[in-house]
């Protein structure tokens, strides 16, 4: 392991991400918020001293950068700036409790939006901002961002590409690593930017168009009143239902487009398999829960939101859907383990997994019948390599002896089996609200502090895709190469 640069790139990314916290400064200006503008002052002021600390640290004339350097500076950020980002809330009070704002900041920028909080209109406008931002800096990823701003960036920086980006298969849709981060952020900043301005004409607030945008940007969820997006008019909530679904596509569709290369893009086998879900599930659950709408139109609206926002485990909410009859919560438990496209700001599996996984199951049972056929996987008419096949499998099996270990670590709460269920898969997959005591009418301020950390580390390995955590905490991993 190159030390120096871990320490070096550490250094960097908290600079940056200090200097992005001057943004809720602004709006405690603007709002006149003198005491949460004090809290994000002085953690700038902390961090830039910190991270100068760690540049200083980590300078070197070897500028190697190996594959489990980029795990471990992965996962060693986002536990950095996640505490740097629960700061402000505990130093202004507004969430005196750390661990509740470690919860809180981790949920944010694992774009999960499980939230602690039981009167969330009591925080302040600037924090209230923080909160969404969070969302939008960690949708896409926090290094990623880093990469697509900083002057120099060597194209090992493949390694935290790979790393931080969701799905089974990460790779650069340019040569260059870093104009693969900038492409990819200029797309995200376009579609955020769009959904603001169409939001504003639908009548919604300035404050609330931007801070919804950023959260559906990043399928985060978190909202400012303590009905979600229920309040707003039916307008509102169609844009926010079809923007979640659209950041819930491989960004790598969207770069096709731009290049004018739509039958490639419209090829994708995942895309069309995630279409069909999300229109399949609100066919269901619209016909399942019809009886206690009456209305149409209604109907579709509130089925298709929560599809939109489980599968894309975004977590906004229109509707109690913890009322609905068992079927349709059924299939949002099942929307919530798929959860949307590789490549996206989404979490879940990914339905690019779980489309592998069925073909491994199809050759399987294809090679019983016929034990001396040579099989393969294709998707898009190109064959998927035994090497992607295998991690596929395995991420499938060590994603559930993680979800069965977390599950029962929250059993030793006394509270029922779907609430801890619910709440592990939610935090895993990083959707946020779940069923029964953490429904979406409800929060998780009644597990203990010992929980929250279960579920904050939960909600870490969900939006890390698992190895980069089980990497840091691997003694291996932080031995010196040769």
């Amino acid at each position: 392991m190159n030390s120096k640069m871990v320490l070096y790139i550490t250094g960097k990314i908290l600079s940056i991400v200090s200097l992005l916290l001057i943004l809720p400064v602004a709006i405690a200006v603007i709002y006149g918020e003198i005491n949460p503008l004090v809290s994000f002052l002085f953690v700038i002021g902390g961090g830039l001293l910190l991270g100068t600390l760690l540049v200083t640290l980590g300078k070197t004339r070897n500028g190697v950068l190996y594959a489990k350097d980029g795990f471990i500076i992965v996962t060693l950020v986002w536990l950095i700036v996640s505490v740097e980002g629960a700061l402000p809330f505990v130093i202004s009070g507004e969430i005196p409790s750390f661990v509740d704002a470690f919860f809180e900041t981790v949920s944010g920028f694992t774009t999960t939006g499980a939230s602690i909080l039981t009167n969330v209109e009591a925080l302040s406008k600037s924090m209230l901002f923080w909160r969404s931002f969070t969302h939008w800096i960690g949708g896409m990823g926090v290094l990623v961002f880093v990469m697509a701003i900083m002057p120099s960036v060597s194209d090992r920086s493949i390694h935290i590409l790979r790393a931080e980006m969701p799905g089974p298969v990460v790779d650069k849709i340019v040569p260059r690593a870093k104009d693969t981060a900038k492409i990819l952020y200029l797309i995200y900043i376009g579609m955020t930017a769009t959904e603001i301005i169409l939001l504003c004409l639908g009548g919604m607030p300035i404050f609330d168009s931007f801070v919804h945008s950023l959260g559906t940007a990043g399928t985060g969820g978190f909202g400012i009143k303590a009905n979600s997006i229920a309040g707003y008019n039916s307008y509102c909530q169609w844009v926010i239902g079809i923007f979640m679904v659209i950041f819930g596509v491989n960004f790598n569709v969207y770069y096709l487009l731009l290049i004018r290369r739509s039958i490639s893009a419209f090829k994708s086998s995942e895309l069309w398999t995630y279409i069909s879900v999300v229109l399949g599930s609100t066919a269901l659950i619209a016909i399942n829960v019809f009886s206690m709408y009456k209305k149409i139109g209604i109907t579709v609206r509130d089925a298709f939101f929560q599809v939109s926002s489980i599968v894309s485990t975004t977590g906004y909410s229109t509707t109690d859907f913890d009322k609905w009859p068992t079927f349709s919560k059924s299939i949002l438990l099942g929307l919530m383990v798929c959860g949307a496209c590789g490549g996206s700001t989404a979490g879940g599996i990914k339905v690019s997994r779980v489309v592998i996984l069925v073909k491994v199951l199809s050759r399987k049972l294809k090679s019983m019948l016929h034990p001396r056929a040579v099989l393969s996987i294709k998707m898009d008419d190109k064959t998927v390599d035994e090497e992607t096949v295998s991690s596929v499998a395995v991420y499938a099996v060590v994603y559930m002896i993680l979800v069965v270990v977390i599950f029962l670590l929250l059993c030793i709460e006394p509270y029922s089996i779907e609430t801890h269920l619910s709440a592990t898969l939610a935090c895993f997959n990083n959707i946020g609200p779940g069923l029964q005591l953490c429904g979406p009418a409800n929060s998780y301020a009644f597990y203990s502090d010992f929980s929250k950390i279960v579920l904050s580390f939960a909600m870490l390995l969900g939006r890390l895709e698992i190895f980069p955590v089980l990497l840091f905490f691997s003694p291996s991993a932080w031995r010196k190469a040769g």
